[in-house]
């Protein structure tokens, strides 16, 4: 699997970028068809609360999944996108 993230209008922190990994490694084992898992990371508005998007592209032989996410941290936005599409990956499990 091929992890590729993006940081959009700033520099992403290696912390940030392990967190991104382990989730990606963790969302691997349980559904081993994942190709690329890509990331990316914007600051919306600087001055507001709720500022941090997320967009979660899962790439599947034949399919693609994405969610999209926006919370007050990187981690939050992350974790519910990662959510959204372990539930999309269940659908294209039983689908297949």
């Amino acid at each position: 699997m091929e992890v590729r993230i993006q940081a959009i209008h700033f520099e992403i922190a290696d912390r940030l970028t392990d967190f991104i990994n382990k989730k990606a490694d963790r969302l691997a084992r349980r559904f081993p068809d994942i190709n690329v898992f890509d990331v990316n990371l914007k600051v919306v508005k600087p001055e507001t609360a709720m500022n941090k998007e997320v967009v979660v592209r899962i790439s599947l032989p034949g399919d693609d999944v994405v969610a999209t996410k926006v919370a007050d941290s990187f981690e939050e936005a992350l974790d519910t996108a990662i959510e959204a599409t372990e539930r999309q990956l269940e659908k294209y499990k039983d689908k297949k």
